[in-house]
């Protein structure tokens, strides 16, 4: 019988882990959390394929999670010591730090990017991906985060961000960024878009 359920414990699939982590954490603290649950398979791949797998240079996630985003960057062709999570939630950290032991995890509030960035890159970034809230934040936190992004990305990088909100999460008449959106992604729960940020 002790064997019947270590074999059972051993075949729970880690994204149903995933899942009871993130529902915990925002139970304790909901409005830390972008989202009840990890983002599905198909948006963070949708995400990933807006990164150069071919430049050298640093990729930031902010608000990683448990790392379905980051699991999509790697299988994109990311190598993982570029990779730098910046994750709120210390318990993320600690499970980021054991997943994806070559990236750089720092503990720190995305939304003060300049602060947790400030002695982590050391070249401009090739991509910022976002799990965010961003809907969730005045405007004004919006436009400090993405000015602060653009701060640390190489010219014509993109800042990547999803939202299940129809309207975009920043405006696109934003003066010299270019904006695309991908198609809405149904299979995701719920169906959410990916928008992408460039400045000019």
């Amino acid at each position: 019988m002790p064997l019947q359920s270590s074999v059972r414990a051993l075949k729970k699939p880690p994204r149903l882990d995933d899942e009871v982590r993130f529902l915990r954490s925002w139970i304790e603290k909901p409005l830390h959390m972008g989202a009840v649950m990890p983002s599905g398979r198909v948006l963070a791949r949708t995400m990933a394929q807006y990164v150069n797998v071919d430049s050298k240079e640093p990729v930031v996630e902010l608000g990683p999670g448990t790392g379905a985003i980051t699991n999509a960057l790697i299988e994109h062709g990311v190598d993982q010591k570029r990779l730098v999570l910046v994750e709120y939630n210390p318990g993320f950290c600690a499970l980021l730090r054991d997943r994806y032991p070559h990236a750089t995890i720092v503990q720190g509030d995305a939304y003060t990017l300049r602060d947790s960035l400030w002695n982590v890159l050391n070249a401009p970034a090739s991509a910022v991906v976002s799990g965010l809230p961003l809907v969730t934040k005045p405007m004004l936190t919006r436009l400090k985060l993405v000015r602060d992004a653009f701060g640390a990305l190489a010219p014509g990088a993109p800042f990547v961000q999803f939202t299940y909100s129809v309207a975009p999460p920043i405006p696109r008449s934003l003066p010299g960024v270019s904006t695309e959106a991908s198609e809405r992604i149904w299979m995701n729960l719920p169906p959410a878009r990916v928008w992408v940020y460039r400045k000019r």
